[in-house]
């Protein structure tokens, strides 16, 4: 079982299939405007509809009934008010030296394996299509998500709760939980992993340290030639893992994209080791066979996990990353000649 741990916690971002139903109905959220003197650059808004459709410019006119907003591609265009969520002026990192609009990501809470302290948008919920298997995400409520992630194969299974709070100066809190079993193919496998992050940024760019810890429980059988009898007992283990994670704009449509993921060496496994030695009689001219029991210990290797990459937004609301990982495992530097490969797509 030496390598369990690690695929297990490597598939820390896949699981399958779970629908959940929520609704996204609710008032507009509308910020007040300071006064502009004639010299301040018109203020830029962005209007977010019901249906996560985004408009971006400057508001001309508003009253209970709609709005008037004027947008460069667009023209102006007249929202009626009970079609639109959320009403915000823009962050200062989200607008340009020359009062050009940067779009933070849409898939900003998702790094490769690891999430940040950034919130889901309550009514927003996404899909993470993984060379190894689906991730769903979806906000259900304010600054609360649930998930659900898998393997092609369907196991393990994994469900996903985060809470994000919201810290002064651009910083963000989140914590979180991941309970899973190996599903149909390993029944008794349990797996959980409380975790929290700590994210310095926005949706533009942040930096994001986390940590957790994992812990797996499973039987395992082990068979005495001696005895000519086979045990079986359940076997719990846990580690510590660690992060550090980050993205960063680097155009309209392009991110720069960092992940890694660090599992500590874990305490020492106790195994018995047979040995099987065979004597020749010349009286008889028969073998006898003799079997010694030896009992060992070995230390659970610790993984570091390096992935940078880059994740282009095709759409408003889709996205493709794509990057290499560095894997170093039990003291030794292993290639990993497969990438990193990741769709995203608002549901």
């Amino acid at each position: 079982m030496k390598y369990l741990i690690s695929k297990l916690l490597f598939i820390r971002s896949s699981i399958v299939l779970i629908a959940i139903v929520f609704a996204t109905a609710g008032s507009p959220v509308v910020s007040q405007d300071a006064p502009l003197s004639g010299d301040d650059p018109p203020l830029v808004h962005i209007i977010i509809k019901n249906d996560g459709t985004r408009f971006v410019g400057t508001i001309i006119s508003r009253d209970a009934r709609e709005v008037l907003i004027d947008t460069p591609n667009l023209g102006e265009i007249f929202i009626p008010m009970h079609e639109i969520r959320e009403i915000r002026e823009a962050k200062p990192s989200e607008v340009s030296p020359t009062g050009e609009y940067i779009p933070g990501e849409v898939f900003s809470t998702r790094y490769f394996i690891t999430t940040n302290g950034l919130p889901i948008e309550k009514g927003e919920s996404y899909i993470q299509w993984n060379l190894y298997g689906p991730d769903f995400q979806f906000g259900v409520g304010e600054n609360f998500g649930l998930g659900i992630l898998t393997t092609w194969f369907g196991s393990p299974l994994i469900g996903s709760a985060k809470y994000s709070i919201d810290l002064p100066g651009n910083l963000s809190l989140g914590a979180g939980l991941l309970v899973g079993s190996g599903s149909w193919a390993m029944p008794d496998l349990g797996l959980i992993l409380p975790f929290g992050a700590f994210t310095i940024g926005d949706r533009v760019s942040n930096l994001t340290f986390s940590f957790g810890y994992g812990g797996a429980t499973y039987k395992e059988s082990n068979y005495n030639p001696i005895s000519n009898r086979e045990t079986e007992k359940r076997v719990s283990d846990g580690r510590m893992l660690f992060s550090i994670a980050g993205m960063a704009k680097a155009g309209k449509k392009l991110s720069l994209v960092f992940d890694s993921f660090i599992v500590l060496p874990g305490g020492y496994r106790e195994f018995t080791e047979y040995n099987f030695d065979y004597s020749y009689d010349p009286v008889t001219g028969n073998y006898s066979e003799k079997i010694t029991a030896v009992t060992k210990k070995e230390r659970r290797g610790g993984i570091t996990l390096l992935i940078p990459g880059i994740r282009l937004q095709t759409e408003p609301n889709k996205a493709f990353q794509f990057g290499f990982a560095g894997l170093y495992f039990d003291g030794e530097l292993i290639p990993t000649p497969i990438p990193m490969v990741t769709w995203y797509r608002m549901l």
